[in-house]
């Protein structure tokens, strides 16, 4: 195992820079998670062969689709920069979910317009015709981000940390093999307490969710979230052999063995 300071500055520079586009990309896929949230919800339903009436609908909320590479990107630092800068970098996500809310609380106090009604503009009738207002979808946006953020913020760090603390478990119990298993077990276990917190706390705190008024809240919490936990399973066993291939090429080119690198 090499010393950090007696790394070739080339390998130290290498294993920096793929560490910060790790980070980069995992802070990036959040941030769109965040602020896009639940702000529209794609129906997969027609795809699946479910008939229009039923009211079985397999639908996820346009934030989840970056959501599945936030734990690549995880599982990644943990197994080539250890469980420290794992958790590291879950913190730094959550600086920037308050982050996020700040920019939006901010700009959307700084000259608020006084046509706001419980922090939306409401759109006017002029002459029969409607009239959307400046800021109108400023303003939308900014109240769907405070309730799928303030969700998001509780079950991602819950999410986030399990997912840390499975990976590492695992990794000591199998000695450092059976990547997938880790990868895996680490991953579905944290998604689906995600998936869980994310709708349960999205409907109660935010009232966020399109739900229809013929159908019992019951069902309809539980088709989100198993419409929500089975995207991100798929994707979760998708990535198993794609991380197997970025692990290995990844030990050579930062020639890294089996050891944490920071």
């Amino acid at each position: 195992m090499f010393e950090s300071n007696q790394l070739d500055p080339t390998i130290r520079r290498r294993r920096e820079w793929v560490f910060l586009i790790l980070v980069g990309i995992f802070l990036g896929s959040l941030t769109m998670l965040n602020i896009l949230g639940v702000s529209r919800f794609i129906d997969f339903s027609g795809w699946l062969g479910i008939p229009d009436d039923s009211d079985f609908r397999f639908a996820i909320a346009v934030g989840v689709l970056p959501y599945p590479i936030t734990f690549f990107c995880t599982d990644l630092i943990s197994e080539l920069y250890g469980r420290k800068r794992a958790n590291m970098v879950v913190w730094i996500g959550l600086i920037l979910n308050v982050w996020v809310l700040f920019v939006l609380w901010l700009g959307g106090w700084l000259e608020a317009p006084s046509g706001l009604v419980e922090g939306r503009l409401v759109p006017e009738v002029v002459n029969g015709e409607v009239e959307i207002p400046y800021g109108y979808a400023f303003y939308e946006i900014r109240t769907l981000t405070f309730g799928a953020t303030a969700a998001s913020m509780i079950a991602y760090l819950t999410a986030q940390f399990v997912d840390v603390r499975v990976f590492h478990y695992l990794k000591n119990r199998t000695s450092g093999k059976k990547l997938w298993l880790r990868n895996n077990v680490s991953t579905l276990t944290s998604q689906l307490i995600d998936s869980i917190a994310v709708i349960l706390i999205t409907y109660y705190y935010a009232n966020a969710l399109p739900m229809k008024e013929d159908v019992s809240v019951g069902y309809q919490l539980m088709m989100f979230v198993l419409s929500a936990y089975a995207f991100k399973v798929v994707f979760a066993l998708l990535d198993t052999i794609p991380i197997y291939l970025v692990v290995k090429k990844l030990r050579v080119f930062l020639r890294i063995e089996d050891e944490v690198v920071f």
